[in-house]
């Protein structure tokens, strides 16, 4: 053997000696865990308040029936227009009995406190248009101040939610005078058809407000009792959003706040606002089966009314209330945060490598955390670390 072919059998060795020692370091070395990553950034970010939600008209008018007696049928559809003291059905008045002293007294008493009433509502009314006309002044003059660079933006939207606030109890104002004077009517009739042992003349029941019939109970003739509903009238235009939420959530609303609606069936998102939230909760059972406190709250739209008149009375629509919101918020993905003790942590990316970092976090929404301190902007966390992802761990992207 001569000395060139001893020369090519150690190279060959030694080639399969570095093969053989390459794959043993690849196959025992700890290769690095791939990992979902996410980045820190700033920009927008919005805490919501998310729920459920219906339509209905601001104000409704039940219609009842103001004597014991034989129902018409009604002509009416639901839908129609009808005017303020148009005949909405016919009544044919039972017999009456003949009053006695007392009952006239008691009937003659009803009659005196339905004036009352609707002297009190009056009143009210014209404290609440007073209020109402206050408000728009003030909101013209806060508007004017507001051009030129005196007061801020939230002084113009205090001023709005006052002035759409007066408005509404303005509304509901008049509505509660058109309601006493029905009543006033009502009982006037009881005793104008029940003093003498009855008539044969029937009892036109009328239209106390203007507007659409939302609701007809029974439109079919028939026997009706006094306080039976007949009709339900409203201005199908003028409508407004109860949302029920958790009473936790309720106390992270307050009037004012800004409403996105979306889902709701048309194109776009509409806007509105809290108007008022009801003091008083309920219980309600989850379809989980888990007792809720939950609590009314109620949103008057602020969208242009042409944008949302498609919607009627009880539709359904998905509210998202504005709880907070920045412009310039240093965040980063909430998932990929963990609970470190008393406080939050994350892992970040350095050169390859996991390194554990305590963070102080802000504002939260569904998917973003606001980051207060621990991170800077740029750079790379993992989202939804598992329990393989430990301190100094080698890292790659998946």
């Amino acid at each position: 053997m001569n000395i060139t072919t001893q020369w090519r059998r150690r190279i060959m060795l030694g080639l399969i000696a570095v093969l053989l020692a390459w794959g043993l370091y690849q196959g025992f070395r700890a290769r690095p865990l791939e990992v979902d990553l996410g980045h820190v950034s700033r920009g927008p970010l919005q805490v919501r308040v998310e729920q459920e939600g219906r339509t209905r008209v601001v104000d409704r008018y039940v219609v009842t029936a103001p004597v014991n007696g034989y129902a018409r049928r009604v002509r009416l559809d639901v839908g129609d227009m009808v005017l303020r003291g148009a005949m909405l059905v016919e009544l044919d008045p039972l017999r009456a009995e003949v009053l006695d002293p007392r009952r006239r007294a008691e009937a003659e008493a009803r009659i005196g406190a339905a004036a009352d009433s609707v002297s009190a509502s009056e009143q009210r009314a014209n404290a609440a248009a007073s209020n109402a006309s206050l408000a728009q002044k003030e909101l013209q003059r806060v508007r004017t101040l507001r051009a030129a660079g005196h007061v801020a933006q939230a002084a113009e939207d205090r001023a709005a939610s006052e002035a759409e606030r007066s408005a509404a109890e303005l509304r509901s104002a008049q509505f509660a005078v058109a309601t006493a004077r029905h009543e006033l009517e009502a009982a006037r009739t009881a005793l104008k058809y029940a003093a003498s042992g009855g008539s044969a003349l029937p009892v036109a029941v009328r239209a106390p407000v203007s507007g659409r019939v939302l609701k007809i109970p029974r439109k079919s003739e028939g026997m009706v009792a006094v306080g039976q509903p007949l009709i339900e009238i409203g201005d199908a235009s003028a409508l407004e959003v109860e949302v029920d939420v958790l009473s936790a959530d309720a106390v992270r609303i307050n009037p004012g706040t800004r409403v996105l609606f979306e889902r709701w069936g048309g194109a776009g998102a509409l806007e509105g606002v809290v108007r008022v939230i009801e003091p008083a909760g309920f219980t309600k059972v989850s379809a989980l089966g888990v007792e809720e406190q939950r609590v009314w709250v109620i949103v008057a739209f602020t969208s242009a009314p042409g944008q949302w008149q498609r919607l009627g009375d009880g539709y359904r629509v998905e509210a998202s209330f504005i709880v907070w919101e920045g412009k310039d918020v240093l965040q980063i993905p909430a998932s990929a945060l963990f609970r470190d003790g008393d406080g939050w942590a994350t892992f970040a990316v350095e050169q390859g490598h996991a390194v554990k970092r305590r963070v102080e976090i802000g504002q939260r929404s569904g998917l973003s955390a606001q980051v207060m301190s621990g991170l800077k902007e740029g750079e790379q966390v993992i989202v939804h670390p598992d329990d393989r992802v430990r301190e100094g761990v080698g890292v790659v992207a998946r």
